[in-house]
Parts: C-alpha cells; structure tokens; sequence
C-alpha cells in the first residue's frame, strides 16, 4: 500500500478523470473515501491486516518485496498512503467544479428579474374542446393545476404527488389519520370560502425543522385566474375521466388509466415524467411552431419549482428569511443553496431604497 506505483496508479486515474471532463469534479474527491478506509484505529481497510494473505505481486504494480515490507509494518504502509490522499484531496478541493449545475435547466428564468412571473408565462394558450376530446381536455387541466400548485405551495414532489383531495360537501380527513399517513389533504374550507391545503408537520422531510415547530402546514390557495375554476372542473369532472374503471387512490393527481394500467396512483417517477411532458409541451419555445413559452428553458422535474420561488423573493426582497418561508424550510439552508443568485443584486436592492430619497427630492 506504501508502494509509489500504488500512488502513481490514482494520480494517473486522478489526471484520466480530469481530461475527460476538462475539470477535477466532486467525485474525484473521492480520495476521502481512501483516507477513511486507512485511517488510524477506525479505518476498516487498517483494521484488517489478514487482507494481505491474498495480495500478489503484479508486473510494474506490486513487487513482492513491497508486499513483505507491508506485512512488516502494516500500519506504517496504511499512514503512508492516509498521507498521500490527504494531500492529494486538497489540492483537488481547491479547484474541483460542480459537474452538474441543478439550476441549469431554469437558469433562463432564475436570471430574469422577476423569476416567478417568468416561469408564470406557462400557461395554457389551447385548451382541448372537453365534449370532443374529453381525456386530452383533463390531461391539460391536470398538467396546468401541477404547475398552479407547485408555485402557489412549493412543495416537495413528494408532498405534492401524495396530496388527498377531499370534494366539496364532505367531510375532510381527520388530522390525526393525516398525521399516520404522513400525507396532506386539498379540501374546502367554509370559514375562508376557499380552497385549502392542509399537510402535517410529519408528513415532511425536514419535519423537525424549526419552520414548522410541530405545527401543520396549512394554506388557502387564492382564487387568481381562475384557479377555483379548473380547480372545481378538475375535481368534479376531469379526475373521473383519468380515472377511468380503476380504483380510486384518493390523492388529487391520478394518472390517465389504461387497459393495462393496475393503479391510477403517480410514483416518484411517473410524477417526474408528468411535470416534464408538461413543460416539454407547454413551457419549452419552439422557433419553428411558436409554441411553447420561454425561450432557452430546458425540460426539468417539480422540483425546480422551489429554486424559482427562493430565487424571486430573494431577488425582490433579499431576506433569506422570507424566502425560505416559501419552500417550508429554514434561511440557512435557502443561504446554502441559493445565495449565489442574490450577490449581483444586492447593489440593486440597495439603490431602490436609496434612490427613493432622490426621487421625493
């Protein structure tokens, strides 16, 4: 393990991994791992020195008398390499990249000024007549209550997908069988005279966050263009349609049944690839149909729905407080993961309340 082949051998791996990407990423970090296996006392790898019973010399690797030096000094051979990848591992953290950037699919509407209203232009221009061609109708009410939900709640997919619904008339779901299912309930509210989200505290992943103290969730959707409408139509009608013969699994998104469907219920994927049809259909800009919405936007998951809402309020308020009060979750993770859309506006949050003072001169 000392031998200075074994190290030239991931330094070479090191350099290969790096010409093929053009940068060092995060996973060629990976030299972390190394060092917790060969580590003093707790490393799995020095705890084991049986492991050199079955190492045999390899042509221009290993020599024997490399392996008898380990087995003289096993722990000697385990802290020499611990070194090496200590030493290698921060010279790549100085300059390792992010290979994947999350945002690279909304980047379009995370620069505009006000990002909310940006993704807002997705919207349905050409409804199917519902007498007609009653599914295509209740696919393109579902797909545009996905996209209304998601940037009124910002949700979780998770929460979002496995949201009940209760019709109006009856009676909601008691909050304690909400709170065992872990799941949250879309139901009418008389005392507001509205529509209301109402998810336990349990039912999220960071249910012991600080944002939600042991408290519910709960929200009244705003009945703004029209969303009490396709809310209403969706519920009473559209639903049935998707439904089809298939049992009903009570959550307010279903798929569309078919003969070969067995449950009318989204996965985690199945969900993904409905929010991604509908921006492939509805969001993305076509030059040679005119369709689609937003130029330069790239086919994405619900998720990213989350990054838009902590990404406007930053950029209309600069509070990572508020911000993540939109996406349930607290100002120092909304700092950790979205901070790097709020530096170059800062100046310009400033100089709007500055120049107030000019303006009234």
């Amino acid at each position: 393990m000392g031998s200075s082949k074994v190290v030239a051998l991931w330094d070479w791996y090191l350099q290969w991994r790096e010409r093929r990407r053009g940068f060092f990423t995060k996973w060629d970090d990976m030299l972390m791992v190394a060092m917790a296996l060969t580590r003093a006392e707790v490393g799995w790898i020095r705890q084991h020195p049986e492991l050199l019973r079955n190492v045999k010399p390899i042509d221009e690797l290993v020599t024997a008398d490399e392996i008898a030096a380990a087995h003289r000094d096993w722990d000697g051979a385990c802290e020499a390499f611990h070194r090496h990848a200590a030493n290698r591992s921060k010279e790549i953290q100085r300059v390792m990249r992010v290979h994947r950037d999350p945002f690279e699919p909304i980047m379009c509407v995370l620069e505009a000024d006000s990002p909310l209203a940006e993704y807002r232009k997705i919207t349905l221009k050409r409804m199917p007549d519902e007498d007609r061609y009653p599914r295509a109708a209740a696919e393109a009410v579902r797909s545009f209550l996905m996209l209304r939900l998601g940037l009124h709640l910002g949700l979780r997919q998770k929460n979002l997908r496995q949201l009940l619904v209760c019709p109006r008339g009856q009676f909601p779901t008691a909050e304690r069988r909400l709170q065992d299912m872990r799941r949250g309930e879309l139901r009418w509210s008389e005392r507001d005279r509205g529509w209301e989200v109402f998810i336990p505290s349990n039912a999220f992943k960071n249910s012991s966050s600080s944002f939600f103290g042991q408290k519910p969730f709960r929200l009244v959707l705003p009945d703004l263009l029209n969303l009490y409408t396709y809310l209403d139509a969706y519920i009473e009608r559209h639903r049935r349609v998707l439904l089809g013969r298939a049992p009903d699994p009570g959550t307010l998104f279903v798929k569309t049944v078919k003969t070969t469907s067995v449950d009318a219920s989204y996965n985690q994927t199945t969900f993904y690839e409905a929010w991604r049809l509908a921006i492939q259909r509805y969001g993305i800009y076509n030059p040679y149909t005119g369709r689609g919405a937003i130029k330069g936007l790239l086919p994405h998951g619900p998720h990213n729905v989350r990054d838009v809402l902590a990404t406007h309020i930053l950029k209309q308020t600069g509070s990572y407080e508020q911000a993540s009060y939109a996406i349930q979750d607290t100002p120092d993770v909304v700092q950790q993961h979205y901070g790097r859309f709020l530096p170059q506006d800062k100046a310009a949050l400033a100089a709007r309340i500055l120049n107030q003072v000019w303006e009234a001169a």
